[in-house]
């Protein structure tokens, strides 16, 4: 196999993988909670910002909107003909979850495995991508 097949192959393979992956992260997340298999857990300090975040995001539904979108991204990122869509789904959500973090939380789980893991499969994507990205900004005359 020469070196030009093996960049090739090399340059869609790796990206298939890492579309996969983030579209598993999702799907998995976002079914999780429609289905309603969320384990229990302790409900936030009341009148914090994440107990008052919470209260607004999950009783109107918001929530469960989100959860939509992320498996209809998730599963449009796994296919490379639609990756291009799934991250215009996803990107918006994963920049909500980085704010949530940064401003609700306070940093708290920024340096969580899994959060590094789906923001890098996403960045990763996106360098993937840009060319076709540039078409959405770039100067028409």
């Amino acid at each position: 196999m020469s070196k030009a097949n093996k960049s090739t192959k090399l340059t869609s393979v790796v990206p298939a993988i890492a579309g996969v992956l983030l579209g598993l992260a999702f799907l998995a997340a976002g079914l999780t909670f429609l289905l309603d298999m969320v384990p229990e857990q302790p409900d936030p300090p009341e009148g914090s910002p994440m107990a008052l975040f919470m209260g607004a995001m999950v009783p109107t539904g918001y929530m469960a909107f989100v959860k939509v979108c992320e498996v209809a991204g998730g599963a449009l990122v796994m296919i490379p003909r639609l990756r291009r869509l799934g991250l215009l789904i996803l990107c918006p959500i994963i920049v909500n979850i980085v704010a949530f973090h940064v401003f609700i939380t306070g940093g708290e789980g920024l340096m969580e495995p899994m959060f590094l893991g789906v923001v890098g499969l996403a960045v990763f994507l996106l360098l993937c991508e840009w060319r076709a990205f540039l078409g959405l900004v770039a100067r028409r005359p």
